[in-house]
């Protein structure tokens, strides 16, 4: 850390920055635009339409989505005298932030789903056979190192074949767009489910085929290689749906503002830690009511985490349909585009 401290205070003389002088944060206009949208909201839609054409704009697709903002164009002599007026460049600033916000909430079950590669999957394993050669045996947690192989087994494949194939059918220059490689992602992150779900079913049945059900400790006589194809499937979905939410975010947002966009992927792993944590209260306090055995109880030859899998599944499953619904209407921002013509 001392090391990266000098590193850091060492670089700072060479730091690139530049000075705005009186331009506005982007902060600052994008929260102008909602302030005068809430003011004007009771004016007339004509007069709205008069000041639209006033400005000029067109009335494209992108301008006519969340068109309420649309009336923080208007000039009220009595209220703007000593104010700036929102630009056509401001109002699109608004319109891009506030449209990322369905595809930031549909991405959140697959944050969930993420969530139990590090968790339960490393609690199922500690149950199973980890033997690799006489005397020794592979942690469990350790199981997740193919998550990483797998990525770094796919990227390149993904890259040099899957691309050219799929470019040449779609005519994009990345093969797909960004949404549909998020969305192929979540889509294989329901596949992991189910497969974990099944290998779950088979653990379960093994306990009881060997009368190790009350026996929390004992190993159960099932390779714990039985566990590698749903994290080659996290892989999978990570290499999609983990990079395709980086581009997204940081593609789609004003240029001053790339460090929120970051901000907002991240937040999906946050808020998806929150919910998971959340979701597995619930369920413990619905499944152990009146004595019942918890889907987590601390014996997992007792619990039911299949079940949770099989939830996990069709959740992810919902989520993935209302993540085509927004991603079908959701339109490309060029608020960065206007701004630079303007």
């Amino acid at each position: 850390m001392v090391l990266a401290l000098i590193i850091f205070v060492g670089g700072t003389r060479t730091y690139r920055y530049n000075i705005k002088g009186e331009e506005e944060s982007p902060f600052v206009r994008i929260g102008k635009v909602f302030v005068a949208a809430l003011r004007n909201r009771r004016t007339s839609p004509l007069a709205v339409a008069s000041e639209e054409e006033s400005r000029g704009t067109l009335h494209d697709q992108s301008f006519e989505q969340f068109k309420f903002l649309n009336k923080a164009l208007l000039t009220l002599d009595d209220l703007e005298k000593n104010r700036k007026v929102c630009t056509i460049a401001d109002v699109e600033e608004a319109k891009a932030v506030l449209r990322l916000f369905p595809i930031w909430a549909t991405c959140l079950e697959y944050a969930i789903v993420y969530v139990q590669s590090t968790t339960f999957f490393t609690k199922q394993g500690a149950t199973m056979d980890r033997t690799i050669v006489p005397g020794f045996d592979i942690p469990a947690a350790s199981l997740q190192s193919f998550i990483s192989l797998t990525i770094l087994m796919i990227i390149p494949i993904y890259d040099r074949i899957f691309v050219p194939m799929a470019r040449a059918y779609t005519r994009e220059p990345a093969g797909i767009t960004m949404l549909q490689r998020i969305g192929t992602g979540m889509f294989f992150s329901i596949v992991s489910m189910v497969v974990a779900a099944l290998v779950e079913i088979k653990r379960l049945q093994t306990a009881k085929d060997y009368v190790l059900v009350d026996l929390p400790s004992a190993t159960i006589p099932m390779s714990i290689w039985w566990l590698v194809p749903h994290y080659f499937m996290y892989g999978l979905a990570d290499v999609f749906t983990m990079v395709g939410l980086q581009e997204f975010f940081y593609d789609q947002v004003p240029n001053e503002l790339r460090s929120i966009g970051l901000a907002l992927y991240l937040s999906i792993f946050g808020v998806g830690n929150f919910l998971s944590s959340f979701l597995i209260s619930i369920i413990e306090e619905a499944t152990s009511w009146g004595g019942h055995t918890s889907w987590f109880s601390d014996n997992l030859n007792l619990a039911h985490l299949d079940y949770f899998y099989w939830l996990l599944a069709a959740l992810s499953a919902v989520g993935l349909l209302a993540y085509m619904y927004f991603a079908k209407s959701y339109i490309y921002n060029r608020a960065s585009t206007i701004s630079t013509q303007i």
